[in-house]
């Protein structure tokens, strides 16, 4: 990157949290090929904006392919909550829709479609009442030209919809992991009140739900509109963000986070006990290289996704495994990754009952039973 801001081209931006060189977060090896050092080698942190508020990645050198993950129920889930919160809001309005996806897969047209919808077909820059975007824009490397790019497919009267996972969540649940390449930006409200604002929209509505620790799907039509009180309170609640000592705490957890984890992986280890892992996520791969982690302290990486199977973790030797697999093996200990996944897990695998846990840093031995 080239030091200027992404939404606002200023060059006001400070490091909060640095990972040093990280694996592409995106490409997993064929579990025949050798693990090799030299795959660490992507700087990996995250500036903010001291103009606007944008945090977003310094650089990413990555070009590489990811396999599909398969959507998870808590993501289906509220993705139907979602249509629903719209609707009765009265912002389903007109007969089109166009949807601008994201590489983690998932969609929500089938839900439009439900409600009478017809997809626009977004190759040829089609137009439509209703525009979805869920967790799209934060993988758009030029911000400005995604926002206008949105912007042109909103039909006048439409609505567009953005879901986003907030700065404001990430910092205050730790979730420094978050930062992966492939992903330029993390938002909070003003950022993107501004940038929308700046390609003809305004924000008028905000939804809050409980997904990834927190998401926000906000509600922009075109021209000039009033905001509603849902708005104003999640501008308000965001608003530590935009100090960059707040970010920073970033750095702190992922500093004790990837200490914690390892301790209690050792402790595991020197007890005799069979620990396994559940969730190939992107945020998977910073949590096990940031601690050091390979597979003598963790056998395998289950993952749901056919695609990942027959892999590896990026920069580790730790094979991604079936779910199956991982059932058959009778773990321990299995490390949740993603917290959002355990009732699905919990209920597909019930043999699994009591074994899952995740990193907690007031109980750095033992880990946090979930």
């Amino acid at each position: 990157m080239s030091g200027i801001c992404l939404a606002c081209g200023g060059a006001a931006l400070e490091t909060v949290l640095d990972l040093g060189a990280m694996p592409a977060a995106d490409w997993f090896p064929p579990v025949e090929q050798p693990y090799d050092p030299a795959e660490a080698g992507y700087p990996l942190a995250m500036l903010l904006c001291r103009g606007c508020g944008l945090a977003q990645l310094e650089r990413d050198d990555t070009v590489t392919e990811e396999p599909r993950g398969v959507e998870p129920r808590a993501l289906r889930e509220q993705a139907a909550d979602a249509v629903a919160r719209v609707a009765a809001a009265g912002l389903l309005r007109g007969r089109t829709v166009r949807e601008f996806g994201s590489p983690h897969g998932g969609s929500w047209l089938d839900l439009l479609a439900a409600r009478g919808f017809t997809a626009v077909d977004g190759i040829t820059g089609g137009v439509a009442d209703v525009v979805l975007d869920c967790f799209g824009l934060m993988h758009e490397r030029d911000q400005r030209a995604a926002f206008a790019q949105r912007a042109a497919a909103t039909a006048p009267g439409g609505v567009l919809l953005v879901q986003y996972h907030p700065l404001h969540t990430i910092v205050g649940g730790d979730q420094w992991n978050a930062l992966r390449h492939g992903h330029f930006a993390y938002y909070g409200l003003r950022v993107l009140r501004d940038m929308l604002s700046a390609a003809g929209l305004s924000v008028v509505r905000a939804w809050d739900f409980d997904l990834y620790g927190g998401t926000v799907l906000i509600a922009a039509v075109p021209g000039q509109a009033r905001a509603g009180e849902s708005v104003t309170r999640v501008l308000e609640r965001e608003a530590t963000v935009s100090d960059p000592q707040v970010v920073r705490g970033l750095q702190r957890a992922a500093d004790r986070q990837g200490a914690a984890l390892r301790a209690a992986l050792e402790a595991e280890a020197a007890r005799g006990a069979r620990v396994y892992a559940y969730g190939a996520a992107s945020r998977a791969v910073a949590l096990l290289c940031r601690a050091g982690i390979d597979r003598a302290l963790l056998a395998g990486v289950a993952d749901a996704s056919p695609a990942k199977q027959r892999r590896r973790m990026p920069g580790t030797d730790i094979p991604i495994i079936s779910p199956e697999h991982l059932v058959a093996a009778r773990p321990d200990r299995v490390l949740l990754t993603v917290p959002d996944l355990l009732a699905e897990v919990a209920e597909r695998y019930p043999q699994l009952d009591g074994r899952w846990f995740g990193v907690d840093d007031a109980q750095p031995v033992a880990g946090r039973a979930l």
